[in-house]
């Protein structure tokens, strides 16, 4: 099962970061890579995994993300974490 032109993927993680900055925008919080990086992870670790087969980059699947309760699924989801983070920042830690 190992092919060097095809990897797999959790599509969901491209969302994540695509809809981080928007979400990030409208909220008066810290925005350092740290607090993104927990935002991100907060947000996946509470949306479905979505997993994909791409070859050397081209994806073959963009999956649920025309649908509108996808988008609101995730824009919610960075928001909690984004809300999460802001009360709990770790980015003074080492």
């Amino acid at each position: 099962m190992s092919n060097s032109n095809i990897e797999m993927k959790n599509y969901m993680e491209d969302c994540v970061v695509k809809m981080l900055p928007a979400v990030l925008e409208k909220m008066d919080i810290c925005k350092c890579e740290r607090c993104q990086m927990d935002i991100a992870a907060y947000a996946l670790n509470y949306l479905p995994p979505k997993y994909v087969v791409a070859r050397t980059g081209r994806l073959y699947a963009k999956l649920d993300s025309m649908y509108a309760q996808f988008n609101v699924d995730v824009a919610t989801a960075v928001t909690n974490g984004a809300k999460m983070v802001s009360k709990n920042p770790r980015h003074d830690e080492p």
